[in-house]
């Protein structure tokens, strides 16, 4: 099924000017993770508490999401879109049948139905999900900790330049931002401009340049 007919406009749109209220990349990263880290620790601990839940199981579900699919897959669909312009036309148009293309891996729970944007210098994209923290596993992998955060999937609607330049992601003031909103329905995924100076590397190199952050909007990938 073609996620083309699920493609909502995104939920937030900003053309110019930085917004104030911004702190150092690492002081707010560490607070959005503080803030989800310590709920999750209290759930979990009660959890295992009552025998609801094993916490070598969970431990080893996490392992594999985070050390083998990682953000993995979701960087050789960006290097792959990188070199080849077919591809990168069919997964602008088509995501979630392109990446599926690349192997039974890349899809699954959780990413049924993706949609890929694509950075451009006129705009750049950045994914939240502002009703809870619906995110591509199959593709990116363990969502970062700041993307469960209440005051980022708040913020990244009210004021998107102001938590980009948290991230040290700096804007022309003639670049758009648009926020696009995850859903149990549809899940989003940035195409990261390819940087400079990479003219000569290979598929497998610029899967190793590509971030999971980049692929969320949150981070410009460098060489």
């Amino acid at each position: 099924m073609s996620n083309v007919s699920l493609l909502a406009r995104p939920v937030s749109i900003e053309r110019r000017g930085n917004l104030a209220m911004a702190t150092e990349k690492s002081v707010r990263v560490r607070s959005y993770e503080d803030d989800v880290s310590i709920r999750v620790r209290a759930i979990e601990s009660i959890l295992s508490e009552k025998g609801i839940i094993d916490k070598g199981g969970v431990d080893e579900i996490i392992d594999f999401f985070e050390h083998k699919i990682g953000p993995r897959n979701g960087a050789k669909v960006v290097a792959k879109a990188w070199t080849d312009p077919q591809y990168r036309k069919w997964l602008l148009e088509d995501s979630t049948a392109a990446i599926a293309s690349l192997g039974e891996e890349f899809v699954g729970l959780q990413g049924e139905h993706m949609k890929v944007m694509e950075n451009t210098p006129e705009v750049h994209h950045l994914i939240t999900c502002t009703l809870c923290s619906c995110y591509p596993w199959p593709t990116l992998g363990l969502p970062p900790m700041y993307f469960k955060s209440t005051s980022y999937r708040a913020r990244c609607v009210k004021e998107p330049r102001a938590v980009l330049k948290e991230f040290g992601v700096e804007l022309s003031d003639s670049t758009e931002v648009r926020v696009w909103d995850s859903n149990s329905e549809l899940r989003y995924m940035v195409l990261p401009m390819r940087p400079e100076g990479t003219d000569g590397m290979s598929e497998e190199q610029l899967a190793d340049i590509v971030t999971r952050d980049s692929m969320l909007g949150t981070e410009i990938p460098k060489v």
